[in-house]
């Protein structure tokens, strides 16, 4: 990066940080279709302003749900070709009343902007956005080719992307995807996340009687929901925090023993994470650290169960069914599909005779491993490694980004996981944040990931 992109940078903070907030100012939540022509606005918004900052073609692609933006500047002939994946949509700001401040009217406060979408994503993807401006408005161009792909439905699973980048694919050809919509390990600690997990996600049905009964007068003689699906979730786990599901760990590719070196020698603080979740204790797979656990081993969670009787008072009742909604994370090495299989062969074995089980499948995702030692992530750790003056860690994430595996399986194509965020941004909850210092060291490393690669 030149030095005259360096002084622009540090010239500009303040109308790039005004330009946030008038981003964040837009409720572009796709979940909620009352919200659906803010949505597009906020495309359009996103739209107009790369055209401001001089990227070459802009684009607003329709879909069957909320609109793509997509934009290209490839005028470096025999340079590599980046694209940058982003999102504009956000989550719903519920409960309000859990807010400091408005979430859509952005406050600054201790060094932190707070607003719905601040960090998620589209902070993090604005720090692109001013690191590719500082390029194009001080030496007219960028040292490579870029393509931007932003959507706006991630926050509702991307229901019409993969179908986009399908229809697309020679459109999108790069050398490697850049995606900052995750978390660094911790403050001033650079981060590349190398792996992702994946995701099956489910809802079981019990049914037992054809309708609700009184418990004194059928009661012990008839088969109760709640009670037999209580059993089938207690039958998930072993007692040594294992999945019982049988086969579930056929495929699973084995941490190697320097990533749980690695893993072992970040200054991860377990008490200082006790903490943050409120719980009295952790517990977890035997024979995995906490890290280990959250990153590279695959779970299974009851999210959700219902059924009965849950108003105010007292109602004397057998329900007639009883639900629960239940999810898998997945490590490389696992099928989506398999694994519904899997559980729902194992439920459906289980379930007493007595009753009767429904099955449901959700939506579910890929598992991703990237490959820690190629250039693009190598120029990623050298842009990165500038910008803090400190050194990259690699890590793995707990979660799911679809898009990835997506990008992986239909581009085939690398992909650097640049987190700027932090663990503690509160994305998707209440008083959701973006450090300042995150989002202008993100910008700064954004321009200087470019002359990287």
């Amino acid at each position: 990066m030149s030095q005259q992109a360096v002084e622009y940078i540090e010239e500009n903070k303040e109308r790039f940080l005004d330009e946030l907030k008038e981003y964040l100012r837009i409720p572009s939540i796709s979940t909620d279709p009352t919200q659906k022509d803010e949505v597009a606005r906020c495309a359009r918004w996103v739209a107009d302003h790369l055209e401001e900052i001089g990227i070459d073609t802009v684009e607003i692609e329709e879909t069957a749900g909320h609109p793509i933006v997509y934009a290209e500047h490839c005028k470096a002939p025999g340079k590599p070709t980046i694209l940058i994946y982003g999102h504009y949509d956000v989550q719903p700001p519920d409960p309000l009343d859990l807010w400091d401040t408005p979430p859509f009217e952005p406050d600054v406060r201790d060094g932190k902007i707070f607003a719905r979408g601040a960090t998620d994503d589209k902070g993090q993807l604005f720090a692109h956005v001013k690191g590719l401006e500082a390029h194009l408005q001080t030496s007219g161009e960028l040292p490579v080719n870029v393509k931007l792909l932003i959507e706006g439905e991630e926050e509702v699973g991307s229901p019409n992307l993969t179908p986009w980048v399908l229809e697309n694919k020679e459109r999108l050809a790069c050398d490697a995807v850049v995606i900052s919509d995750s978390s660094m390990f911790a403050p001033g600690v650079p981060t590349i996340t190398y792996g992702l997990r994946g995701l099956t996600y489910f809802e079981v049905t019990v049914t037992g009687p054809s309708h609700d009964l009184h418990s004194g007068l059928f009661g012990g003689t008839v088969p109760n929901p709640i009670n037999e699906l209580a059993k089938i979730i207690a039958q998930l786990h072993d007692a040594d925090g294992r999945i019982a599901v049988p086969g579930f760990y056929d495929d699973v590719i084995a941490l190697e023993d320097d990533e749980r070196e690695q893993f072992a020698s970040l200054p991860f603080d377990e008490e200082g994470y006790l903490a943050e979740t409120g719980a009295p204790g952790l517990q977890g797979e035997e024979g995995y650290t906490t890290l280990e656990r959250k990153w590279a081993r695959p779970t299974l969670d009851c999210n959700g169960i219902w059924g009965g009787f849950i108003g105010e008072g007292a109602k004397t009742v057998l329900p007639s069914t009883a639900s629960a909604k239940i999810s898998c994370r997945l490590v490389p090495g696992q099928d989506p599909a398999k694994v519904l299989e899997l559980c729902q062969n194992y439920i459906e074995e289980i379930a007493p005779d007595t009753v009767k089980v429904e099955f449901k499948p959700h939506h579910g995702g890929d598992p991703v491993l990237i490959d820690r030692d190629n250039e693009t992530v190598r120029a990623a750790c050298r842009a990165l490694q500038k910008s803090w003056d400190a050194e990259t860690v690699f890590t793995r994430g707990g979660g799911s980004i679809p898009v990835v595996a997506t990008f992986s399986n239909e581009l085939e194509s690398p992909t650097i996981l640049m987190g700027l965020g932090l663990d503690d941004d509160r994305l998707h909850s209440p008083n959701e944040k973006f450090n300042l210092e995150c989002f202008y060291k993100g910008i700064e490393t954004s321009a200087y990931l470019w002359n990287e690669l």
